[in-house]
């Protein structure tokens, strides 16, 4: 035996004598099982959970450190010799016998990797069945049916008898199926049931083995019709309706698990049972704001957020604009921020959008052109390509047409009505709701299309030329979305050409390679998205340029967007980066935009074990691990606080998650996922708070906070300004000074921080607090400001500038006496 195999050896045998009850591990740190192998892993594994509870503080570490290995390792999963899995079962049985429950899951595991002939656990197996049927209910119904098939065919019969009583069709026919299923199959399902946390939950792994049971698929496609068919009733008023009674509580979970493998397989059939069934679950057949399945809607939303495509984000968002119950809205758009952020990671799907009868349109001047038709007149009026959608009501036609959203116009004779014409209404009111649905709809489709697009860039996603012009470039919807971004085609090996389809060919340009219009290049040549950080500096000041001069607005930050590189301190730190750590935060606006952004979190608080946590994010399609740690801090009033800390990385190597050194992360996922980092902290710093009054070591970080050093997003952002200032019609009332844009007013010269948009006042550096309102922004008070990307900062640094360049028509008293105070 080498070295290496020693040492894994001799760390056994302690972890063996630690799971005594020795207490001398009892100050040492938690063990390393990487070492050991999963033959030993399983016979430690075994020892532990037969310890019960309770146990000493070593023995806790090394249930701790086995849980560590098999949760983190995904792929590092224990084995068992026959010995190993028989007195797993006899454990088993012990541990229902004490407490009237023990995780079956876990035997199956054992089984299903037995490094020998397999051992009878018949009788065991039997006293499992007897107890647990003996009990009122049965927790995990997959796995005991899996047991008692290892018991025989009688015990069998018994629990299939015992699950099936009460249950109703849905459920029923789903017990039938997994008890004719094949052990190995019983045994994948019975881990997508577990409730116990001492091994991980269901991973992707097993529910894409599980979906490929034909049984169990051809079942998850009746019960999902049978669950349509009971709304469609219910809406009909065949079946009464009962706020959220459509279904018990066992059929909702079936059918999430019967959604979860349909959303896997991307089963062709599932986008118009969901355009049936979620509507019919989400609205009441009344008009009461209740549901008829508030559990069913939300049990789909979680199946969507495991396995996402873009049809059920689509379905999801336009019910969350037609549910009547007011809690529904918010719960609906923090599960679609978390599905949008999944979608963006499963590029095999994400993609795809219906056409819904749109045809490509591209219209010059007057002239519209759809497909063979041209119309002289019409109410479309878009630059570069889109889609449009006609319909016929009598002497009127509706017209959809999509660009950076999409607008519904009548028209008469080829002249745009300003609305909706009352015979129309009167007369055609089921085709005016169509309608109305469809441009829902498409909107819903390009947000969740932009969104995927974006976060694309960790998996740095590349698509077959070909396939991109006609799928995407040409896509009626997709269009005008895609048409607005950068892309580099690759014309041959290693070198990359950039183009923008809205702008054409570039002769301005010509002078940089990147620039230029789109190439003859073979259908399997790769696309992909432009990103700075693969470009040089001067490409990139080119494209905001023409972004600028073009008025081109893309669907998502692209060409002004931040680029985060490693820094010399990073370098010295090694495997940490502080940039943004010791910030105090809102924690409560910090933990909402981690479930916006798609991060896991824990819920702090002050109780135990409530003061610290690392958020986390996994990227580049489970490659990369981000981890973003912070505490947290004090109250505030009825505000909570919390200050930030380190960000490390960590890599999947062999199943397994290793902490990685920053200067191995690929620069694209370090940039975007440091960009996330950075919006948390410039979104929710008590520096950006203008109205912040508190005393103490708080206020000593806000003053020294709010007027710091630019982050990259507020270098980005003067990047923007010193482009837009020079357009508007206070220009010479404005310049660009380091990290602050100057204002001068008739009644002080103001700056403004470009990173927390708070305001020093000449000549005696006084602050300016200056609270926006809801409806602060870019309007006509601003002369209605061009912005390339959409950027609620920028905009109320604007809003600012235009105030305070005018600064002799404030009317508001609280800000005239400050500006007065000091003249």
């Amino acid at each position: 035996m080498g070295e290496r195999g020693g040492e894994a050896m001799n760390l056994a045998e302690r972890l063996m004598h630690v799971l005594g009850d020795s207490e001398a591990e009892l100050d040492g740190p938690v063990p390393d099982l990487s070492s050991i192998s999963d033959e030993r892993l399983g016979e430690l594994f075994v020892q532990a959970y037969g310890l019960g509870t309770p146990v000493s503080p070593a023995q806790a570490r090394v249930r701790f450190a086995i849980d560590q290995v098999v949760r983190d390792g995904v792929a590092r999963q224990p084995r068992y010799t026959p010995d190993a899995c028989l007195r797993l079962f006899e454990v088993l049985v012990e541990r229902t016998r004490d407490s009237g429950w023990a995780d079956l899951a876990l035997g199956l595991d054992a089984l299903e990797r037995c490094t020998g002939p397999r051992p009878d656990v018949s009788a065991q197996a039997t006293a499992l069945v007897e107890l647990l049927l003996a009990q009122d209910s049965v927790r995990q119904p997959y796995a005991l049916l899996a047991v008692a098939r290892c018991a025989g065919e009688k015990p069998l019969r018994m629990v299939v008898e015992r699950l099936c009583q009460h249950v109703g069709p849905i459920v029923a026919d789903e017990f039938a199926v997994v008890a004719g299923l094949a052990p190995g199959e019983q045994a994948l399902l019975s881990r997508i049931d577990r409730d116990h946390r001492f091994l991980p939950s269901p991973s992707g792994d097993a529910w894409r083995r599980s979906a490929e049971s034909p049984a169990y698929v051809a079942f998850a496609r009746r019960a999902l019709e049978t669950a349509a068919d009971r709304t469609d009733a219910i809406r009909a008023g065949e079946i009464p309706y009962r706020a959220d009674k459509a279904f018990t509580d066992r059929e909702v979970t079936s059918l999430g698990q019967a959604a979860r493998v349909a959303l896997l397989r991307d089963e062709p059939w599932l986008p118009a049972l969901f355009d049936r069934l979620l509507p019919g679950i989400a609205l009441a057949p009344t008009a009461a704001r209740t549901l008829p399945s508030q559990a069913l809607l939300y049990e789909l939303g979680r199946a969507a957020q495991d396995f996402p495509t873009p049809e059920s984000v689509t379905t999801l968002r336009t019910v969350r604009r037609t549910v009547r119950h007011a809690g529904v809205p918010k719960q609906l758009d923090k599960m679609l921020k978390k599905i949008e952020a999944a979608l963006a990671e499963r590029t095999d799907v994400a993609l795809r959008l219906p056409r819904l009868g749109f045809d490509t349109t591209t219209t010059t001047g007057t002239t519209t052109m759809t497909g063979t038709t041209t119309t002289t007149g019409s109410a479309v009026d878009e630059s570069g390509a889109g889609g449009v959608l006609r319909r016929t009501a009598g002497d009127y036609t509706a017209v959809v047409t999509v660009a950076e959203t999409a607008t519904l116009v009548w028209e008469k004779d080829g002249r745009p009505l300003r609305s909706t014409p009352a015979p129309v209404r009167r007369d055609h009111a089921a085709l005016v709701k169509e309608l109305r649905d469809l441009v829902k709809r498409v909107d819903a489709q390009l947000v969740t299309l932009a969104r995927a697009l974006e976060g694309g860039f960790t998996v740095d996603a590349v698509h077959p030329y070909g396939w991109w012009r006609t799928e995407l470039l040409e896509h009626p919807l997709a269009a005008t979305t895609v048409r607005r971004l950068i892309w580099e085609i690759e014309v041959a090996p290693g070198e990359w050409r950039a183009v923008l389809p809205e702008a054409g060919s570039l002769p301005e340009a010509g002078s940089l390679p990147e620039f230029g219009s789109l190439p003859d290049a073979p259908d399997d040549a790769p696309v992909r998205l432009w990103h700075p950080i693969r470009s040089t500096p001067d490409a990139v000041r080119a494209w905001r340029d023409l972004l600028l001069e073009r008025r081109i607005r893309q669907p998502f930050k692209q060409a002004f967007r931040e680029i985060y590189l490693l820094t010399p301190a990073e370098e010295e730190t090694r495997v940490y980066s502080n940039r943004f750590a010791a910030h105090l935060v809102h924690y409560r606006r910090l933990f909402a935009l981690f479930r916006a952004r798609g991060w896991a979190s824990d819920r702090l608080g002050p109780w135990d074990a409530g003061d610290e946590d690392a958020a986390e994010r996994v990227l580049a399609a489970g490659e990369w691990r981000i981890h973003f740690f912070h505490r947290w801090a004090d109250w505030s009033g009825d505000d909570e606080l919390a200050a930030t800390d380190q960000v490390r990385f960590a890599r999947r190597v062999e199943g397994a998650w290793r902490e990685a050194p920053l200067a191995d992360v690929p620069p694209l996922v370090f940039s975007e996922a440091m960009r996330d980092v950075d919006l948390f902290v410039g979104v929710t710093s008590i520096a950006a708070d203008p109205d912040w009054t508190d005393r103490g070591p708080e206020r000593t970080y806000w003053e020294r906070a709010r007027f710091a050093e630019l982050t990259e997003s507020a270098e980005a952002r003067r990047d923007v300004l010193e482009r837009i200032v020079p357009r508007l019609k206070i220009a010479e009332r404005c310049a660009i000074d380091g990290r602050y844009l100057v204002v001068r007013g008739d009644l002080r010269t103001y700056r403004i921080h470009l990173g927390s948009a708070n305001i020093l006042m000449e000549p005696d550096g006084s602050y300016l607090c200056i609270v926006p309102s809801r409806r602060t922004g870019t309007g006509s008070g601003t002369g209605k400001v061009f912005l390339p990307f959409e950027d609620d900062r920028l905009s109320l640094i604007l809003s600012k500038a235009f105030l305070l360049a005018a600064d002799t028509a404030i009317t508001d008293e609280s800000i005239l006496a400050q500006i007065r105070r000091g003249i």
